[in-house]
């Protein structure tokens, strides 16, 4: 295939799986972000890029975002919210910030491959992206030209943008406010 054509089949299947996507359930995710005090950002792998990306639209907004593992990050408490971006939604270190952040009385939101997971059992919203993994229950299942598990990454990534549009949205904010915070030292 060339690229025209490879172009052409990774967009048809980020339609697909970001046209699964809950319409109920996007509101819920964006209700949670805005109702918390702190958002808490955890990801592995390429998953925990995308979800870093997502901590920093937050700040960009004037929200208190961490991103769970560095070194400034707070502890949580019970107005805090923990976003999990986990294919498998089984990953044994996200299973336990879970549980932690359970314990302390946040709310958690999961974005997943498997809405049937560990850490979908302790969730209070869970967005399904529908896409191929072969950490998933559900390998085999769905295809993808893209190796892995790229088209969930790809997809949680886009989603996570289309989270901050409706949140921009809700608080009446544009992208020169939030160019506002851009980093400076650069």
């Amino acid at each position: 295939m060339n690229y025209k054509e490879i172009e052409t089949a990774i967009l048809k299947e980020l339609a697909q799986t970001l046209g699964s996507v809950s319409d109920q359930k996007a509101a819920e995710f964006v209700d949670l972000i805005d109702q918390a005090g702190e958002i808490y950002c955890a990801g592995a792998g390429r998953s925990g890029f995308q979800v870093k990306g997502f901590a920093m639209r937050l700040m960009h907004m004037g929200k208190k975002s961490y991103v769970v593992g560095e070194t400034c990050t707070p502890n949580i408490g019970a107005d805090g919210a923990l976003v999990i971006c986990s294919g498998s939604g089984s990953t044994r270190s996200l299973v336990c910030h879970a549980e932690t952040a359970k314990r302390n009385g946040a709310k958690i939101a999961l974005i997943t491959i498997d809405p049937t997971s560990p850490i979908a059992q302790m969730a209070d919203v869970v967005v399904e992206i529908s896409a191929p993994s072969p950490k998933s229950a559900k390998a085999g299942q769905i295809c993808s030209i893209q190796p892995m598990g790229s088209l969930f990454e790809q997809s949680e990534g886009l989603f996570m943008d289309a989270a901050i549009l409706m949140l921009m949205e809700k608080n009446h904010m544009d992208s020169d406010t939030m160019f506002g915070r851009h980093a400076n030292l650069e």
